[in-house]
């Protein structure tokens, strides 16, 4: 047997959580000797009693202050709707059947097609679209409704 092998046999106890002398940490609990600190919680935003962070920042003025909180609507490109059947109409409920955009967000924000890449059918498009994307829908043969 070596010195080096030996199992570790020894476990020290777990230091007890009371306020009393069992506890180890004495008459005060190791909170010090009286205060708002030895007696209740302190609560995390408290600063020493000075001016909080919070109230030190400026004020939000001007531009953006009363801004709606709503969301942009969902971006395609035309490449995306390559997928898509010749002579075929897009819409919402078109891109949510062919798993393009999703169905919940398409629904509350809307669905914006821009004119990166290329599109090589002809589709009918009931949708904002860029005046990129009009060009190149248009030069494929398609229509735009709306």
């Amino acid at each position: 047997m070596n010195l080096n092998n030996l199992i570790t046999i020894i476990r020290r106890k777990k230091r007890r959580l009371g306020q009393g002398y069992g506890s180890g940490r004495g008459k005060t609990a190791g909170r010090g000797t009286k205060g708002q600190k030895a007696r209740g919680m302190v609560s995390i935003s408290f600063e020493g009693g000075g001016v909080s962070l919070i109230k030190r920042l400026p004020f939000m003025r001007g531009k953006g202050r009363f801004k709606p909180v709503s969301e942009k609507p969902i971006i395609l490109n035309l490449d995306a709707l390559n997928s898509l059947k010749k002579n075929s109409k897009v819409d919402i409920k078109t891109l949510i059947e062919n798993k393009l955009v999703d169905k919940d967000r398409a629904k509350a924000n809307g669905v914006k097609i821009l004119g990166r890449g290329k599109i090589n059918i002809p589709l009918d498009v009931n949708l904002p679209v860029s005046k990129s994307a009009a060009l190149k829908i248009e030069k494929a043969g398609g229509k735009i409704l709306k």
